[in-house]
């Protein structure tokens, strides 16, 4: 693909760059070393600029069972991480290798979703990251496959970017892929598929032209493309989904050509702490609100009372992150609550001022504080 169309992107000073596992292995034939030394090459050309730059590489999983002999990814979590315990050696290798050609330091950072749901360990891999940075590494970020299990895993490498990007508060998530971007049809099976060269990161139409396919050797697909862009929109950071088997991929996007799909974050960028919250995957519980207290949360992110709540679901403590859905289930806001989920259960649907005489005590008025509250839709 080529493109001679510029675009109006913003200034650029930190970017974090995703490569998937079917660019890092050759589609499973073992680490594809030229590749690697291409975009090391186009990293250090990138750091030379004054940018810097967050790697997020998947290949772990895939380089093992290259070593292993595996031909398809493996079903049992086990045996899966023990791919990703083998892989993850010379994944890590290839990089130290050919970043020290450029005299760049590579840092491994792995990270479990337990690592950016608990807020102290969050504030402290934010920390290191910006640290790393400031001294000038390349920060090489995966997730830790080899102790994740199915309730605290990120799910995919998208997702983790689109994470790491809020984490830092980057300014474009770069997600190279084997395709040249969003198609308003599979170009897989039909000649006449169509690039979708610009679009809105909160558009949930652009969903449509996507099936939530799952690849031989990595978990994602480019629906959760889109989803990490949304998600990374939280933080002001545009998204670019382009392939990175284009010859110099990295430096043309940023230089403003017209690689792939640039999805544009719409809306105004959340707090800090509130960018935290939205990025929590997993709830501890659900509170059920009836139709009005839904309204009020989506017009004016008031505080929760526990008024407007009809149902609990979840066995959660105070102080932990639970999910409001609306009287259909769509979710509405997450936040810390303020009450465990036995008191709820006795308070659910009483005025604020009978809290008090039904407990025996006052902890809060509310059960989620606007400030500790996200709405979602």
């Amino acid at each position: 693909m080529t493109a001679s169309a510029t675009r109006a992107l913003p200034a650029i000073r930190r970017v974090v760059v995703k490569i998937g596992s079917a660019l890092i292995t050759a589609d499973g034939a073992g680490l594809d070393r030229p590749a690697l030394e291409s975009w090391a090459h186009q990293i250090a050309a990138l750091r030379r600029r004054g940018l810097e730059v967050i790697l997020v590489s998947s290949g772990a999983v895939a380089e093992g069972m290259r070593r292993l002999g595996m031909t398809e990814r493996p079903h049992q979590l086990h045996h899966v991480q023990a791919a990703a315990a083998v892989g993850q050696m010379g994944l890590v290798q290839a990089y130290e290798r050919e970043f020290a050609s450029h005299d760049l330091h590579a840092a491994q950072v792995l990270l479990t979703h337990d690592d950016l749901a608990d807020r102290s360990r969050y504030l402290n891999a934010r920390s290191t990251m910006l640290a790393l940075l400031e001294m000038g590494t390349i920060p090489v970020v995966n997730e830790n496959d080899t102790v994740a299990y199915e309730e605290i895993r990120l799910g995919d490498n998208d997702t983790l970017a689109a994470l790491v990007a809020n984490l830092v508060v980057a300014d474009l998530l770069l997600i190279l892929t084997d395709q040249d971007g969003l198609f308003d049809r599979d170009p897989r099976k039909h000649a006449d598929a169509r690039l979708i060269q610009e679009g809105r990161a909160s558009d949930a139409g652009l969903h449509r032209y996507v099936a939530a396919d799952f690849g031989r050797l990595g978990r994602g697909g480019m629906a959760t493309k889109l989803l990490a862009a949304e998600r990374a929109a939280r933080s002001g950071t545009h998204t670019v989904i382009a392939s990175g088997r284009e010859a110099q991929v990295m430096g043309r996007v940023l230089k403003g050509e017209a690689l792939g799909t640039w999805l544009k974050p719409d809306r105004e960028p959340l707090a800090a702490r509130k960018r935290w919250l939205a990025d929590q995957l997993h709830s501890r519980g659900q509170l059920q609100l009836d139709a009005g207290a839904a309204r009020v949360l989506r017009e004016s992110g008031s505080s929760l009372l526990p008024v407007g709540v009809v149902s609990v679901e979840g066995d959660f403590r105070r102080g932990e992150v639970v999910t409001c859905v609306d009287p259909d289930g769509t979710a509405v806001a997450r936040g810390l609550t303020n009450y465990a989920a036995s008191e709820i259960q006795r308070i659910r649907g009483l005025r604020a001022d009978r809290i008090e005489a039904e407990l025996g005590y006052l902890l809060e008025p509310e059960l989620i504080h606007r400030d500790n509250l996200v709405l979602l839709s």
